[in-house]
């Protein structure tokens, strides 16, 4: 099993950036693919980013040029890098992983990004 804690979330306002953490409990080297999601009250659960373990990433469509999704194995982390954030950004943030044959999910934290 592989348990993960988010961090860096908070309030911020629009035009700021946040840096959210994912750290997990077992060495990212055997880890696949890791993920940062959000739900926003009412919406369902979106993607926001992932990335592979050797550094392929993938980014929503409304985030592209403003994240920036990052792993790094040796510290079993990763991170998001949000920039220009913007009021529909705000939501619950979690973070994902990939091993074995299962899905990990954090806990959670909260972005809010004020106008």
């Amino acid at each position: 099993q592989v348990q993960l804690v988010e961090s860096g979330g908070g309030l911020v306002q629009a035009g700021g950036t946040l840096r959210l953490s994912c750290a997990a409990s077992r060495s990212s080297f055997y880890i696949g693919l890791m993920g940062w999601h959000r739900q926003a009250p009412g919406n369902e659960r979106e993607l926001v980013a992932s990335i592979t373990f050797g550094g392929t990433t993938n980014y929503a469509d409304s985030v592209k040029g403003r994240f920036t999704i990052s792993r790094d194995n040796a510290k079993s982390t990763m991170y998001l890098q949000m920039n220009s954030l913007k009021p529909e950004d705000t939501a619950i943030y979690y973070c994902s992983a990939v091993f074995g044959a299962s899905t990990y999910w954090g806990q959670g934290t909260q972005v809010t990004v004020s106008s």
